[in-house]
Formats: C-alpha cells, structure tokens, sequence
C-alpha cells in the first residue's frame, strides 16, 4: 500500500473517532445544562470547549459566550478544525482519495454523515440539536459497523490504528478537564453538581451502564477514573485504546516481518499503564499524569507517522 493511501486512511479513523467523541460530548453537555442554573448551564459550555481545546478559538471568534453559540461552534464552525462538520468533511476529503482501498459500505456511511450536516447553518434549538447528534451519531456507528466487517487487511488495520489513538487523546482530555477544570469554586465534591458532572462524563464515554455493572455503591469520582483509566472491559479507557494500538502495530508487524520506533513506544506505553494503580496516580497528581499521556499519545503518534512513512 502506498504511503500517501496509508495517511488518508489513519486520518479517517481519527476524525470519524473525532467527530463521534464530538457529537457525545454535546449531546451531553445539553442534557447536563437543563439540569442547573444559567451560572452551571454556562459552566457546562466552558468545559466542553476545553475538553475539545477549543476555549481559546473560540474566544478569537469575537462572539458573545452562550450555549447557543457554543453549540454552533462546536457542531458547526467551518473556522473550528474540531466542529463535527470539519472532522466529517476532513475525513470524507481522506476517504475520497482513499476510495480505492474502502468498501462501499465505509465511504457511503461517511458520505451520508456527512450530508446530514453540509448544508446546515444552525444547528437549531435544543431538541433539534439533539435531533441531529443523534443522526449523526447512527451513520457514524453504521461506519464502524462497515469498518468491523472490512477485510482483515492494511486497509482495516490504519483506520483502527487512527480511532485508537485518537480515543486515548479524547478519553484523557474528558477526564483532565472533570478532575481539573470542569467543577465550579465553591461547589461541593460529591454534591449533587458533582454527580450529575460524573455521570454525564460516563455518558459521553457511553459508559453509564457498564460503570453500574463493574462497581455496586454510590458513583465516587477515584473509581470512574479508575474505570476510564485501567479496566479493558472498557473499550474507550486509555488502557484498552493502548492496548488495541500495541494489538495492531503488531498485526503489520506480522505481515511485513518487522517492527520499528512506533511499536516499542506502543509497548512501553502499555508496560507503564499495567504496571500503575489508580491510588499512586492520585497521590502524585492526576493532571500531570493525563498531560504526560497526551503528550505520550502524540509522541507515539509521529513515531506511526515517520514509520509509516506518512506524506
């Protein structure tokens, strides 16, 4: 496979991951928002637009800070790289060039996702907002559907290579931005904001049920990000994402009987994570660690770039 095919394939998992992890978090930020006041339904959009580190961005906008506005911005914004409709065009662009080594399934679910959100300019009122998130989220779910059922081959391999990477970055992000940024001064940890603020977490993550089904007892914050952090029954957690990479970077090192750079940061990355628990990465500063993973996940993700010899 050509190198140049081999990046556009990657791109389409990152930003088919990317946009989906987009729709989630503001399906959920508007659900957590209608539970507080204006002061906490603001509160909300902030930490939103620092999960996906867009705070800044979208304050060069010159825009008035509202959830209306975030939410354009955040689905939207054609001058935001990481609204969902920059991520579905960027990866339709990918998998246009790419068309060759996709199945009609994957380049039509793209394309359909993709249309729902190209001639929009607003992305209307509350309901209707979540009227659309949840159709994108379908045609983004009948993708991974169409990329599961794909031959086992280099074409499958790089876009689940992408998503992979691309879910430790948003995983590690959502958690840094809850533990750091995300609970007002003078709220109470383990109030009634603080809970909703977990569960909404969990359910951006899709992952409200399987927390209940793995821990019994009230919903305590160390435990979730344990459960984000070390269990693999989780598929979005950083342990099972680093897993899953280690997994596929040795699928190609199988089929081409080598390895390089990008499998032993893989490797070591997952040896570091096994051998760590939650109590240590608590007493030694939570935000630290995840900063030292993001930086870790980018790191490993120009060793596959050079390895692969990405254009």
């Amino acid at each position: 496979m050509l190198s140049r095919t081999a990046a556009h394939l990657y791109w389409i998992g990152r930003y088919m991951e990317r946009a989906e992890f987009a729709t989630r978090l503001i399906e959920a930020t508007i659900r957590l928002a209608a539970l507080g006041d204006h002061e906490e339904s603001e509160q909300a959009w902030r930490s939103a637009l620092s999960v996906v580190g867009a705070a800044q961005s979208f304050r060069a906008t010159g825009e008035s800070f509202s959830p209306a506005n975030v939410r354009r911005y955040l689905t939207l914004a054609t001058e935001n790289p990481g609204s969902v409709r920059s991520c579905l065009a960027t990866a339709r662009d990918n998998a246009r060039a790419a068309r060759t080594a996709l199945t009609v399934e994957c380049w039509e679910a793209i394309n359909r996702a993709w249309l729902i959100i190209r001639d929009r300019t607003k992305p209307g009122g509350v309901q209707q907002s979540l009227n659309l998130m949840d159709s994108l989220k379908a045609e983004i779910r009948g993708f991974e559907g169409a990329l599961n059922r794909m031959l086992r081959s280099e074409g499958a391999w790089f876009m689940q290579l992408g998503a992979a990477i691309e879910r430790g970055d948003n995983t590690a992000r959502l958690l840094d931005v809850k533990y750091y940024l995300l609970l007002p001064p003078g709220q109470e940890v383990g109030g009634a904001l603080d809970r909703d603020q977990w569960s909404t977490l969990l359910q951006i993550v899709s992952a409200k049920t399987a927390y209940r089904h793995l821990y019994s007892g009230p919903l305590k914050p160390w435990r979730v990000a344990e459960f984000l952090i070390f269990r693999n029954e989780m598929p979005r957690s950083l342990a099972a994402s680093a897993g899953e990479t280690v997994d596929l970077l040795s699928d190609f090192a199988n089929r081409f009987g080598r390895q390089g750079p990008a499998d032993r940061l893989a490797r070591k990355r997952l040896d570091r994570i096994a051998a760590l628990r939650i109590t240590h990465i608590v007493q030694e500063g939570l935000h630290e660690w995840l900063h030292a993973y993001i930086r870790d996940n980018a790191a490993l993700d120009q060793a596959i770039a050079r390895q692969f010899r990405f254009a």
